[in-house]
């Protein structure tokens, strides 16, 4: 299995990172009501729920995309700002960024694994050292927006502090059970609930806000539909 290399900016200084894995933690909210109710929002579309809270899902390497484009097929497919951490290679080089898990909606009510493979996953080139934001951790931020084509505007689509998501200590727990080497591994650690459910558009943007050292990060793409047949 041959890593790749991932370029971060951590306090204007480029790094490259090597990643081994990459996986996707779903229904990771700390509320469980709340989980409850995004469940209940993927029933409404034809997804099963899960077979357990919260799931596991592998993601191939090459999805991770730090461009501004990202091409899917078909038009329902969506974007989710996910709070995702980079774990490098020594114990206490991790960091801390906003990403995507842009997922074919159509294909999840089939195969979930499968939704999860088909779309590319954008992530921020930005990235902020984790022991910078710990001990504020529940008051960083996720925004996202979408960009809806046929009222020519971008709408909010999702705003909330991480403390919607499980902590940490619980993330790391998590994948100790399932007994992931967390070394050189970028995982999508969860999201924050949408204000209106699912919305389709051609553009996505996510901010990660940390209010208590006045810095963001912004990530910006735009979704590019390929048409079925030519």
């Amino acid at each position: 299995m041959k890593a790749i290399t991932l370029p971060l900016t951590v306090n204007r200084e480029e790094k490259e990172i090597t990643i081994n894995n990459v996986y996707c933690i779903g229904y990771a909210g700390r509320n469980i009501e709340k989980t409850m109710e995004h469940i209940v929002e993927l029933e409404k579309i034809g997804v099963p729920r899960p077979l357990e809270i919260p799931t596991l899902y592998p993601i191939r390497r090459n999805s991770l995309n730090q461009t501004e484009e990202i091409e899917v097929l078909g038009g329902k497919s969506s974007g989710e700002a996910e709070l995702v951490l980079v774990f490098g290679d020594l114990d206490d080089e991790v960091y801390i960024t906003v990403g995507s898990d842009h997922t074919d909606r159509s294909l999840e009510t089939i195969d979930i694994n499968q939704s999860k493979q088909i779309c590319d996953k954008p992530l921020a080139q930005k990235a902020w050292k984790l022991n910078e934001v710990i001990d504020h951790w529940d008051d960083l931020t996720l925004n996202s927006q979408v960009y809806i084509d046929d009222k020519w505007q971008w709408q909010d689509y999702q705003r909330a502090k991480i403390s919607e998501i499980i902590p940490l200590d619980e993330i790391k727990a998590f994948l100790n059970k399932k007994n992931i080497s967390m070394r050189n591994c970028v995982i999508f650690s969860g999201t924050v609930p949408l204000l209106e459910g699912f919305k389709y558009g051609s553009g996505f943007k996510m901010t990660f806000i940390d209010k208590v050292r006045n810095d963001e990060i912004h990530a910006e793409y735009a979704i590019t539909r390929l048409d079925m047949e030519v």
